[in-house]
Order: C-alpha cells, then sequence, then structure tokens
C-alpha cells in the first residue's frame, strides 16, 4: 500500500514514464567555432551548424528524442547502416530552396552563408532561443538576406523546435517551383518505411504513395528505435503565403513545400515574388516525440507557441 501511495503522488511527468518531458525542464546552448550544440535537461537535443566546409548551408543535425533517441540520420551517414544518398543535400533539419532567384541553394550550387547571430542564444527553463542572419549568395551575388529565429521548447507532447524565417533583399527576387524546396527532415534509418516506419498525414494518407504531393496540415513520421515508439510531427504554419504540399519519401525524406505547385499537380507553374524592400515570412515547427503522439493537439499545441 506504501508503494502504491507514493505512486500517487509522483509528478505526472514522471508516471508516464520518458514520453511526456519535464516541465521546466533548462534548455541550454554551447557556442562553438562553427556550432550550437542545444541540451535539454542532462540530455543532447540538436546541434546546429552554421558554418561547414562541405555543406555551403546551415543545418541542424544530430537531432534526439526525449528519451534520448536519435530521429534524424546519422551525420554523416554510415556505410552499411544508413542509405548513404545526399549525404549533403539532406543532413538532418534544413530550408533550402532549388530556386531562389534562379540559383540552387537545395544541391548546394549556391550558399547560405552565416552573417552572425541576430540574437545570442538565450536559455531558459523549458524554452531557449536564438535568431541568425544568413546571406543567400550565388558567387558574387546576394540574391536575399534572412533573418531566422529558432525557439527551442519542451511541451507536452515533446520537443517543439520552431522555425520563423524573414526574407528582404535589396532588389526583386523569385522562389521557383520545384520538389526541393522548402524545410526538410531525413529521418533515422530505423524509422524509414522499408524498416517498419510510417508516414501518416493529417488527413489520414499513409506513406509515399498515398501522402506525396498532398497538401496536409501537418505530416509526421515515425517508426521504432531500439524498442521504443518515436517520431517527427512537421507542421507548417497556416499563416505561410500558401498551404504546404508534402515531398514525402519511404526512404527517409519529409519536405514541406508550399512553393511546388506544378512539381506536386502538374497545374500552372508557382512563380512567388518578393519585390525590392518587401519581408517575406516562413514558419515551422518540428516536434520531436517519444511514444504514441496525436498529431491533431499536438499541431493546436504548436499553433498556442507561435504568437504574431
Amino acid at each position: 500500500m506504501r508503494r502504491v501511495a507514493l505512486l500517487l503522488f509522483l509528478p505526472a511527468w514522471l508516471s508516464l514514464g520518458p514520453e511526456t518531458p519535464a516541465a521546466d525542464v533548462p534548455v541550454t546552448f554551447q557556442v562553438e567555432k562553427d556550432q550550437v550544440r542545444i541540451r535539454i535537461g542532462d540530455r543532447p537535443f540538436a546541434v546546429y551548424f552554421f558554418r561547414d566546409a562541405k555543406i555551403p548551408r546551415p543545418y541542424f543535425a544530430h537531432v534526439h528524442a526525449p528519451g534520448g533517441v536519435p530521429v534524424t540520420r546519422n551525420h554523416p551517414p554510415v556505410p552499411g547502416k544508413d542509405l548513404t544518398d545526399h549525404d549533403t543535400f539532406h543532413p538532418g533539419i534544413w530550408l533550402a530552396f532549388g530556386d531562389l532567384g534562379g540559383a540552387d541553394f537545395w544541391r548546394n550550387k549556391a550558399s547560405i552563408q552565416h552573417a552572425g547571430f541576430a540574437e545570442k542564444p538565450r536559455s531558459g527553463p523549458s524554452e531557449g532561443q536564438f535568431s541568425v542572419r544568413n546571406r543567400y549568395r550565388d558567387g558574387q551575388r546576394v540574391l536575399a538576406e534572412e533573418v531566422c529565429r529558432f525557439r527551442v521548447l519542451v511541451r507536452p507532447h515533446g520537443y517543439l523546435l520552431t522555425w520563423d524565417s524573414e526574407f528582404r533583399s535589396e532588389r526583386d527576387f523569385a522562389f521557383g517551383d520545384q520538389e526541393e524546396m522548402g524545410l526538410g527532415i531525413r529521418l533515422a534509418t530505423p524509422l524509414i518505411v522499408p524498416k517498419g516506419g510510417r508516414i501518416v498525414n493529417s488527413d489520414g494518407l499513409v506513406n509515399q504513395k498515398q501522402v506525396w504531393g498532398k497538401q496536409a496540415d501537418w505530416c509526421r513520421y515515425e517508426g521504432e528505435v531500439g524498442g521504443k515508439p518515436v517520431g517527427v510531427l512537421l507542421m507548417p504554419s497556416p499563416r505561410n503565403f500558401r498551404r504546404s504540399w508534402f515531398h514525402a519519401r519511404d526512404y527517409g525524406l519529409l519536405v514541406a513545400n508550399p512553393f511546388g505547385r506544378k512539381a506536386f499537380t502538374r497545374s500552372t507553374p508557382s512563380r512567388v515574388e518578393v519585390k525590392k524592400g518587401e519581408v517575406f515570412r516562413l514558419r515551422f515547427g518540428v516536434l520531436v516525440y517519444q511514444g504514441e503522439v496525436d498529431g491533431r493537439p499536438a499541431y493546436r499545441d504548436y499553433l498556442e507557441t507561435e504568437g504574431e
């Protein structure tokens, strides 16, 4: 009886096990020469690389679920263990565009240059944040500049990374129409569909055959690692200029793409023009979770954290 009584008075997060993150756990940052190491409590969450000799654009890698399980592919991928395709295109979590101003930032033919921190990393209980300035360069030309604000939040459903980018330029530029546009995630090998993983969108469609090329409010990619169910939920903001199509592949790729109208529907090509001095904004949320998560309440929770 005494043991039962003690369990009744345990904090809710502890009694539920590792699937539910603890309240007020600290989010901390360690800034190094070319990266920001992010920890939640006493465990690593992710590493933000803002300079890389092989990948000319920033990205997150080594992303972990609340229980400490990796959810993004090994970076670099391990031969014999991981699929090794697109190792410099799909490093973990990234934002890139196959056509911005006619240049290809997805396939690293043009570069996204880290120009400094707009806001230095700020740690705190249950939340931390930082902002960066990026320059989109095609050779010597700067096509656009970006200020991107990242927040890492401990939420009831898991760890939430929010991505808020504002683009502007001293010249007109435009986003083109390709599959390879938007916010992408490359999943850990044990989570991919051939290994027993599953892709599910907000309309209940499942895996590449049904999900690819469909617009949705959100899409999750989940599976098991070491017997533990884990996954990611990718949520484009409904405040973006257009609803996203999902470029979803059974081999472990998930991309939210609001630009690829022709690429996904064979309709008229999309061309999103940004005039000199205008601000163009894109926002996304990435929930990293362990255990069973219903996308609907998790999506509502993201919207509540989004702000103006």
